[in-house]
């Protein structure tokens, strides 16, 4: 349900959550109950990189769904090759 900035004069500003239908230009104040205006507000949007939004999308599916691994993975016989030198300081398998 989206929500609405309002300010009284008294009080300051304060949110309501309305439907968009329901949407006034003043409401009453919660504390004082005095006519409040409603303040126009940049919408409240939230922008995730694609791979980030991927991967909330596979953790909502896995929430209902998950896979089921039944076994281990093939080995593709590939290693990661890497050239920085520090790496090869590091235990190997």
């Amino acid at each position: 349900m989206p929500s609405y900035e309002y300010a009284c004069g008294d009080c300051g500003p304060f949110t309501v959550h309305r439907a968009m239908q329901d949407v006034t230009p003043t409401v009453p104040c919660p504390t004082c109950d005095c006519p409040a205006r409603r303040v126009y507000t940049a919408p409240h949007t939230r922008r995730t990189s694609p791979g980030f939004r991927r991967a909330l999308d596979a953790q909502e599916a896995s929430r209902h769904e998950p896979r089921v691994v039944e076994s281990i993975p093939a080995r593709t016989g590939r290693r990661n090759v890497t050239t920085n030198p520090l790496h090869r300081r590091l235990p190997r398998p």
